[in-house]
């Protein structure tokens, strides 16, 4: 059934490739973005734009709800910031029944193993013990879980790490220590994990939450999983350097606080209710089928980005 849907954060990885899809596929498409650029990019995929930002034109945002059937958030704020959108969204819509599907991550229970292995993989009702920074984000989540007692269908949706078309994530960022040091770097071991999937995948998650998910429901969307050091050794027979493991503090220096975070540790997941309930499956379960791209290529011939 077609569907008028607003999406926020149209002008990124994620919110651009849900949008695309959503419209490919017969749905009509507004998508929130920042910037002109981004604009003229979302009309070329028959996508009507909206030019503004949450944390300005908030209100005016709200109201374009009004003539949504659904509504998906994937745009990226500071936590704080992120939490009061989030609010006053659901404010505007109460009492409507429209869909309302909000990104969360998987990075909500990510584990700093410095780089060791996790025997941990969540499902989407499993408890786990929160990563401080999400705090905020897990507070969201429950927000949007609670609304249906609202006359709101609220959804969310954790993804993985989502890879395709970007220069981000754990294959960039290793391609990116080439650059930095000479050599593929993983930390510690090199077995931390962090599930992943193909934005395509995780697109097509979106649109079937859009369409029949339940009200209240949590969707995890896993396509496969790839210890780090396997990701350096696959970057290092591509450029033909070594690969290494690297320190906590040499971690830092390479990919700046954050990144070497992200790079130290695991966060594993698993996604039966989004197979059971919508029937969802993973189509491209190989991340390191990047591994050789030219545009991958190009990062460890640039200077490494810094924090």
């Amino acid at each position: 059934m077609k569907q008028h849907i607003l999406i926020f954060g149209a002008g990124g990885f994620v919110g651009g490739g849900v949008s695309r899809h959503l419209s490919a596929t017969g749905h009509v498409v507004r998508g929130v973005t920042r910037s002109p650029e981004s604009a003229d990019r979302l009309r070329a995929a028959s996508i009507t734009p909206i030019i503004g930002d949450l944390e300005n034109n908030l209100n005016a945002l709200a109201a374009a709800t009004k003539d949504a059937d659904a509504i998906i958030y994937a745009a990226q704020l500071h936590p704080d910031a992120e939490h009061h959108a989030v609010s006053v969204l659901l404010d505007a819509i109460a009492g409507t029944n429209k869909r309302f599907i909000f990104t969360s991550g998987t990075g909500v229970f990510l584990q700093r193993t410095g780089g060791a292995w996790s025997q941990d993989s969540f499902s989407e009702e499993d408890v786990f013990t929160p990563e401080p920074l999400a705090a905020r984000r897990i507070e969201v989540e429950a927000l949007v879980r609670a609304a249906p007692k609202r006359d709101i269908h609220g959804i969310v949706i954790r993804p993985p790490e989502i890879w395709g078309p970007a220069d981000h994530g754990h294959v960039a960022m290793t391609y990116r220590s080439v650059a930095a040091t000479g050599t593929a770097c993983y930390v510690g071991e090199g077995l931390a994990s962090y599930s992943n999937v193909h934005i395509e995948d995780i697109a097509r998650l979106y649109a079937l939450a859009a369409e029949r998910g339940e009200a209240g429901a949590l969707y995890h969307g896993v396509g496969g999983e790839i210890p780090n050091r396997w990701i350096a050794e696959a970057v290092a027979r591509d450029l033909g350097c070594e690969a290494r493991s690297v320190s906590a503090e040499e971690a830092n220096d390479v990919w700046g606080e954050f990144g070497a975070l992200i790079m130290a540790s695991s966060s594993r997941s698993r996604s039966p209710r989004a197979r059971d309930e919508l029937g969802w499956t993973a189509e491209s379960t190989d991340m390191l089928a990047m591994i050789g791209e030219p545009r991958l290529k190009a990062l460890a011939e640039s200077a490494p980005p810094t924090n």
